[in-house]
């Protein structure tokens, strides 16, 4: 008996932003069958999908407008405000190229009012805005398990659901456009807080004279660990990673409080204290210390 395969996907989607975590959402939206369309200032990022083997369909434009108009659904996946505001607004922007009914999914951590803008500059061309932020990394998105959250109308995170699916599980709708991006900042504000609690913590283990690698098993099965403590357990304990990181947690930390004073949301101070005191010791680190001092 012969089966008939299903129908490959006809939205066609482009993608913009190939870094660590972009390029693996992208791969995955070429291996489920979406015509993919892909741009980058770089010549470098859009090389791995020029070549033989990263599925079919995939094509590299000139300009972000060529790769507009070459999709009904596309993703956005750069690092701050003004590089979503240069790709989506500029003279050969996406915007420029877009078909009316199109929708944008704006993947980056950003201010929910630059979604808000570039939102108001989309409807004058009738194309749609979701912010979409995602949580998880590159090893998520390979693995189509990246934490999508949406804020946006639900009629077009209908449409675009079965592209962010083939990323992202769950996939979380929060409310109108921004409530995504709320959510992201204030996930990663407390995970800089727990970042933290967890150096705090194994210097304390280190003066009990508790070897930290045990007690780090321990806390990986027990109430007291957290996503923090695990990504410094299974670092080595180095904060290499996290000190890189140390700039983008700043932009969150700032986006976050941006959003509670706009609010008139009083601010949980010691959180923020500890916040920015997690903020400063991860920028003045000496390098190579794995942990705070244990004189802490």
């Amino acid at each position: 008996m012969s089966h008939t395969a299903p129908p490959a996907p006809t939205t066609r989607v482009g993608f913009i932003g190939l870094g660590s975590q972009g390029a693996p959402m992208a791969r995955r939206v070429a291996e489920a069958g979406y015509p993919l369309t892909v741009w980058a200032r770089r010549t470098a990022s859009v090389g791995p999908f020029t070549g033989t083997g990263t599925g079919t369909g995939i094509a590299v434009t000139a300009t972000p407008a060529d790769l507009g108009a070459a999709s009904d659904v596309v993703g956005i996946c750069v690092v701050a405000d003004d590089d979503v505001r240069d790709v989506l607004l500029r003279d050969d922007g996406v915007l420029a190229g877009m078909a009316p009914g199109g929708v944008i999914a704006i993947h980056s951590t950003i201010h929910p009012d630059t979604c808000r803008d570039v939102a108001e500059a989309a409807a004058r061309r009738g194309v749609a805005i979701l912010d979409a932020p995602v949580s998880g990394g590159g090893g998520a998105a390979e693995r189509g398990q990246l934490l999508v959250m949406v804020g946006g109308d639900e009629r077009d995170l209908a449409r675009c659901r079965p592209v962010l699916a083939t990323f992202g599980d769950p996939i979380l709708h929060l409310g109108p456009l921004g409530s995504g991006q709320v959510a992201k900042a204030l996930n990663n504000f407390l995970f800089t807080t727990h970042v933290g609690v967890a150096l705090d913590m194994f210097a304390f283990i280190d003066r009990l004279g508790i070897d930290r690698a045990a007690a780090a098993r321990v806390l990986a099965h027990g109430s007291g660990g957290s996503f923090a403590a695990a990504t410094l357990a299974r670092s080595g304990f180095d904060t290499t990673g996290l000190r890189d990181a140390e700039p983008l947690l700043r932009k969150d930390v700032g986006i976050m409080l941006d959003v509670a004073r706009t609010a008139g949301a009083a601010e949980p101070t010691t959180l923020v204290e500890l916040a920015h005191h997690t903020l400063a010791d991860l920028r003045d680190g000496d390098g190579g210390s794995a942990l705070r001092a244990s004189t802490l």
